[in-house]
């Protein structure tokens, strides 16, 4: 008997018990997707984009050699022509540097994998910057036109203007190399454009 006639209770070994199972199934919860029994994974994850048509197509561009081309890459064969393999560009706010690319790409009558091309090789070239300079080729813009003074043909305004600078690069590409993606299979090649 206790101080005021009561007899001691026992310690619980239930609450803790309880808290375990209780933080055991918060974290399961999160490892195991309880609609289908399975463990999630990225495996067992399905995403769907309703906007997309659920049919895919096969398109077939020139090229030197032989080529193909099916969603957002490019399969290039032929002598002298490396794999080129591009990530879909995500689609770009419509204003920015990358908007005025595709705006300028779809005008041009080439495909979002031109686009996709040209995003991937002027990440590389300038990180989309129309101040980019390269301080030992003096190459300069988000094209990295050498001389940058080759953009004047473009604009007046070449040296701070992203859309002079984007439609000079889309012209200097489409005369030397056709497409953004032969451009790109280029740099890759050579590593620079």
């Amino acid at each position: 008997m206790g101080r005021h006639g009561l007899k001691p209770r026992a310690k619980s070994r239930s609450l803790p018990t309880l808290g375990f199972f209780f933080a055991a199934s918060l974290v399961m919860v999160s490892a195991v997707d309880p609609y289908s029994g399975t463990m999630a994974s990225a495996d067992t994850m399905q995403v769907f984009d309703t906007e997309q048509e659920q049919n895919q197509q096969l398109t077939f561009i020139a090229v030197d050699g032989e080529g193909y081309e099916r969603g957002s890459f490019e399969i290039l064969s032929g002598e002298g022509v490396a794999k080129l393999f591009v990530d879909g560009a995500p689609l770009p706010v419509p204003g920015t540097a990358k908007g005025i690319a595709l705006d300028l790409v779809e005008a041009k009558g080439w495909d979002y994998n031109q686009y996709s091309c040209l995003v991937k090789l002027w990440e590389r070239e300038s990180n989309w910057r129309w101040n980019a300079l390269n301080r030992s080729s003096g190459a300069y813009g988000i094209p990295q036109a050498l001389p940058g003074t080759k953009m004047a043909s473009a604009g007046a305004d070449w040296r701070t203007n992203p859309a002079t600078q984007i439609k000079w690069g889309i012209g200097y590409i489409s005369g030397r190399y056709g497409t953004p993606c032969g451009a790109l299979a280029h740099s890759n090649d050579k590593n620079w454009y």
